[in-house]
């Protein structure tokens, strides 16, 4: 669990810097899901997906080691995100933990007893259905790529995909757990 406020207006808080003095925010948003402990996870995978994007991607508390569940990303959540945060930009890591599925889902809204909706479902999380688009995986080793043209075109497509829900441009991806291996495409401390 997190022991402080996860918004920026926390970042703040926490780091006693005014609001005024902040140029640019930036999100960070792993290229799935992952939830530490119980409560409503309406993308959830109990299955052998889940299980192999906890083992790729080493989803396992770093106090506890406990491992954290998994599931599809969730676009309305990060939709939410981005406008209660106001982000300027989403650095999205893992892209690499998503290589070999042949297929990637995404949840693209919600059905609830009130009916279909874009918008994450805040009061009703647990009762939620969600609504997935499909997108194709990729085979090749992301690692390498320091260009968003040298990924994979079904990489790039679900970059697209993110960033057209999200409102939102993404400025980094990282393709690997090493710090060299990661994708800059905007500079959030340049004037």
């Amino acid at each position: 669990m997190t022991s402080s406020h996860a918004t920026a207006g926390g970042a703040c808080a926490g780091t006693g810097v005014g609001p005024s003095r902040i140029d640019f925010v930036v999100g960070l948003v792993k290229a799935y899901c992952t939830r530490v402990g119980g409560g409503p996870f309406p993308t959830e995978l109990t299955d052998a997906i889940g299980e192999q994007l906890r083992k790729r991607g080493d989803e396992f508390g770093s106090v506890t080691g406990r491992p954290r569940r998994t599931g599809w990303l969730d676009l309305p959540a990060i939709r939410y995100a981005v406008r209660v945060n106001g982000l300027d930009g989403l650095a999205l890591t893992k892209l690499d933990v998503l290589t070999g599925l042949k297929e990637i889902k995404v949840c693209t809204g919600y059905r609830t007893p009130a009916g279909t909706s874009p918008d994450f479902p805040i009061d009703e999380a647990e009762r939620a259905v969600p609504v997935y688009e499909s997108l194709p995986g990729w085979e090749a080793d992301l690692s390498a790529a320091r260009t968003i043209a040298a990924l994979p075109e079904t990489a790039r497509r679900y970059l697209e995909r993110i960033e057209r829900e999200a409102g939102c441009p993404i400025i980094l991806v990282s393709v690997g757990s090493r710090r060299d291996e990661t994708i800059a495409l905007k500079d959030p401390f340049a004037a």
